[in-house]
């Protein structure tokens, strides 16, 4: 497996690490009503997220560089 192909693996599986995040985070804002929940789960969706930007910019320039390297 080349590293081009560990990216896109790593991504999509963070894009469904950061979703579940997500849900779990609507989920506990839903059922902790008036009080609301513990602060850190606001925070929780975050660490995917921050890990999602640099693979996704990674991913978005393969393109770019590839075109580059092909006309030298």
């Amino acid at each position: 497996m080349n590293g081009n192909t560990w990216v896109r693996q790593a991504h999509r599986w963070l894009s469904m690490t950061f979703t579940v995040t997500v849900v779990i985070t609507v989920v506990a804002v839903a059922v902790a009503g008036q009080a609301g929940p513990a602060e850190w789960i606001y925070f929780l969706p975050l660490l995917p997220l921050a890990l999602l930007l640099p693979s996704g910019l990674y991913l978005f320039a393969l393109p770019y560089l590839a075109k580059r390297r092909g006309r030298r």
